[in-house]
């Protein structure tokens, strides 16, 4: 399964740090977003990053930054719809129920289906669907190797993703709740959660 990040909403001292030692330790794919923020500090950001990274990002916001740091691709949700006129690169998507999967896969290359599971941070946001739904839809193929989960991945949930015929999960909190943003500088014990979670992502 593929291991992807969903960065931190807020930019923060230590964030080129961690993320440029995530991708040595093996993370396969950042989704830099930061929603209501001026793109300056995206680039900020982008070029503390080692260019060697830059091919495993993809942006959910200030699509220009795709060819300005020849990065991955872009990310299209209900917050981001449309791509830029004639846009001709990569595309990825997110999908809030099993109904959208089979369209926004057609021409995503992947698609990240969201509320998988119950969240970790949000105690009222619960899954949208039972394990039987999602294990039904890996068996008719719509959950595929081209459909990631996301909420609620930690440890305990990999492996049922990984039942489910997911073909990789992206994590959020099960990260950031191991740093303090605000005050931290040590993230030596984020980085041993990740190379758990990169273990049981295989």
């Amino acid at each position: 399964m593929k291991l992807l990040l969903l960065s931190s909403p807020h930019f923060f001292v230590e964030e080129d740090k961690i993320l440029s030692s995530l991708f040595e330790e093996g993370l396969d794919i950042l989704h830099l977003r930061k929603p209501d923020t001026e793109p300056v500090y995206s680039e900020r950001l982008l070029t503390l990053i080692p260019q060697e990274h830059h091919s495993r990002i993809i942006t959910n916001d200030h699509f220009y930054l795709k060819e300005e740091f020849q990065l991955m691709g872009i990310h299209l949700s209900r917050r981001n719809p449309l791509p830029p006129q004639n846009y001709n690169g990569l595309v990825t998507r997110s999908c809030n129920s099993l109904e959208e999967l089979a369209e926004a896969k057609r021409d995503s290359q992947y698609v990240i289906l969201k509320d998988v599971f119950d969240s970790l941070s949000d105690p009222e946001r619960k899954s949208k669907y039972t394990p039987e739904q999602l294990r039904e839809a890996g068996r008719r193929g719509l959950i595929d190797r081209h459909v990631i989960a996301q909420t609620g991945i930690s440890l305990d949930t990999i492996p049922q993703a990984a039942d489910m015929g997911f073909g990789g999960v992206i994590v959020c909190n099960d990260i950031w709740k191991r740093f303090n943003i605000h005050s931290g500088m040590d993230y030596k014990a984020l980085i041993a959660h990740f190379r758990q979670l990169r273990k049981a992502t295989g």
